[in-house]
C-alpha cells in the first residue's frame, strides 16, 4: 500500500529551502511522494517551513498555516505540521493559539517528523521494496546524500552552517537560530561531491554569515580554505559567496578569488550603514574608514568584483546628517548590486529593548525612496556599459520568445539576468558565450552571435 503524499510549503530564505530539500530527501527515502510549493497543495500531510525574520515574513507564515488548518477542519488536509525559524522562535504561543497542527519542530529537529510519521502512520506501511532515494542511483564514487533539489538542475544552495554570534542590535537571527555551528569541512565537500554527480555546476554558497565560518571549530577563519577546496573539485563550474560581514574580513579569501576562475567575481556583503554613529548603535563593530578601506581593497585584490549590499535607513537616532553620509557613501562606491529597507524593530532585538523607535515612517521611506533613486541610476550605467562586452552565461530557462541566463555577476533570483532570443536554440543548464547588445536598468540582452 502506498504511503501517503506529503506537501512541503517553504517561506523565506534561500537557507529555508536548503533544510526543506533535505526533509523532502528523508521523506523520499522512505517511501513518501512529495511535493514542493505546490500551487494548489492537494496531499494528505502538509508541512509548512517557516520564516521569522521580519514582520511581513512571520505574517505571511501564520497566514499560511491558518489556511491549511482551515483545509485541515474541513477535511480536505489530514495532518499538518510546522518547522523553521517561527515555531523555533514562538513555539508556546503558536501551539495555544494554533490546536489544529499535529506538530511544530524547529530550525534543528525538523528531520524528527520523519520518524514521527513512521511510528504514528496515516496508512499501513508499504509494501516491502516500495522506499526510494533523492536523487540519481549512488554509483559508489560518492555518498548518498538525502535531499531533493527543487531548484534547477544546473544549480544549488549550499548551507556551510547555521547561526551567528555577531549580535547585531536590530537582527533577531541569533535569538532565532542561536550560536554561529559550522558544518565539518569534509561533510560540505562531500556534499559538493554529491551536487555534482547529480548534475549541479553551479554553487550559492550561503549561512547567516559566512567569513566567521570555522571560528567554533578551532579559532581561526577557514572560508578561504573551503572554498579553494570546494574549486578543485570536477565539475564545480560556478561558485558565489552569499552572506559576508565587513567586521574581520579574511583577506584570503580575495586571493582565492582572483585564483580560482570557478569562484566568481561576486561578494554578497550587507554593510547596512556608513556613519560612525549609525555603526557604533547598531553594533557592527567595523568603522567608517575601515569599509571605505574593505571596498578599495576588494576592488584591487579583485579587478572586476561584483559587491552586492544590503543597507538600511531610519535605524533609531539615524540624523539628516547620517543618512547624508550614506548617499554620499552610495554614490562613491557604486555598488553593482544594492538593496535597502526601512527599519523595522523587532522583538527581544537589542535595539528594541534599549531604543526608541524615532524616526517617522514618512521620513524612513522619503529616506529610502532618495537612497533606491540613486542606486538605480547606478545600477543603469553600469548594466550600460556591459553593452558590446563578452560574457559567459548559464542558461536558467526559456520564458516566451527569450532564453533566459546569468552572468557570474548574477546570483538566481534578485539579480540582473540575460535574455537572449529564444531562435538561437540554446540548451537549459549549459554555458554560452555571448555578447550583450543592449541594457536596461534590470537586464541585459545578448546574442551567441559573436
Amino acid at each position: 500500500m502506498q504511503k501517503p503524499t506529503v506537501d512541503i510549503i517553504t517561506l523565506g530564505c534561500s537557507k529555508n529551502l536548503v533544510d526543506s530539500e533535505m526533509l523532502m530527501g528523508l521523506f523520499e527515502a522512505h517511501g513518501y511522494h512529495v511535493t514542493h510549493d505546490a500551487e494548489q497543495p492537494e496531499g494528505d500531510i502538509s508541512v509548512v517551513n517557516t520564516c521569522g525574520f521580519i514582520e511581513d515574513a512571520k505574517q505571511e507564515s501564520i497566514d499560511t498555516i491558518l489556511e491549511l488548518a482551515q483545509a485541515k477542519t474541513e477535511g480536505r488536509l489530514q495532518r499538518l505540521y510546522v518547522m523553521g525559524c517561527l515555531s523555533e522562535r514562538y513555539l508556546a504561543e503558536l501551539e495555544a493559539e494554533i490546536p489544529e497542527v499535529d506538530g511544530w519542530y524547529g530550525k534543528f529537529n525538523y528531520k524528527e517528523l520523519v520518524q514521527e510519521l513512521e511510528t504514528h502512520p496515516l496508512t499501513p506501511p508499504c509494501m516491502e521494496g516500495s522506499d526510494v532515494t533523492s536523487g540519481h542511483a549512488n554509483d559508489g564514487t560518492v555518498p548518498m546524500i538525502h535531499r531533493h533539489v527543487t531548484t534547477p538542475g544546473h544549480y544549488a544552495y549550499l548551507k556551510i552552517a547555521e547561526g551567528c554570534d555577531r549580535h547585531c542590535a536590530y537582527c533577531a537571527i541569533p535569538i532565532i537560530t542561536g550560536r554561529h555551528r559550522s558544518r565539518p569541512m569534509e561533510e560540505i565537500l562531500d556534499e559538493v561531491r554529491w551536487l555534482v554527480s547529480q548534475g549541479v555546476k553551479e554553487l550559492q554558497v550561503i549561512a547567516q554569515e559566512l567569513t566567521y565560518y570555522g571560528i567554533d571549530i578551532d579559532g581561526k577563519q577557514h572560508i578561504a580554505e573551503l572554498i579553494e577546496r570546494m574549486a578543485d573539485i570536477e565539475g564545480v563550474e560556478w561558485i558565489r559567496l552569499h552572506y559576508a560581514y565587513p567586521a574581520h574580513f579574511p583577506w584570503d579569501l580575495l586571493r582565492v578569488m582572483r585564483e580560482k576562475k570557478n569562484v566568481c567575481n561576486y561578494l554578497d556583503i550587507a554593510l547596512q550603514h556608513i556613519s560612525d554613529h549609525m555603526l557604533s548603535r547598531m553594533q557592527r563593530h567595523v568603522t567608517k574608514e575601515e569599509t571605505y578601506e574593505l571596498i578599495r581593497r576588494m576592488r584591487r585584490e579583485v579587478p572586476g568584483i561584483h559587491i552586492r549590499t544590503t543597507l538600511m535607513v531610519g535605524f533609531p537616532g539615524e540624523t539628516d546628517e547620517d543618512f547624508q553620509e550614506l548617499l554620499e557613501f552610495t554614490k562613491w562606491a557604486r555598488f553593482e548590486r544594492m538593496g535597502a529597507f526601512a527599519y523595522s524593530e523587532e522583538d527581544g532585538t537589542y535595539s528594541a529593548k534599549h531604543y526608541e523607535d524615532d524616526v517617522p515612517q514618512e521620513v524612513k521611506q522619503r529616506r529610502l525612496d532618495k537612497l533606491m533613486r540613486v542606486q538605480q541610476n547606478i545600477s543603469a550605467e553600469l548594466e550600460a556599459e556591459k553593452v558590446g562586452q563578452v560574457m559567459r552565461i548559464i542558461v536558467d530557462r526559456q520564458e516566451g520568445d527569450w532564453f533566459v541566463g546569468r552572468t557570474e555577476f548574477c546570483s538566481p533570483e534578485v539579480d540582473p539576468e540575460v535574455l537572449v532570443p529564444a531562435q538561437e536554440r540554446l540548451t537549459i543548464g549549459q554555458f554560452y558565450d555571448v555578447r550583450i547588445t543592449d541594457a536596461e536598468e534590470f537586464d541585459l540582452y545578448a546574442t551567441t552571435k559573436i
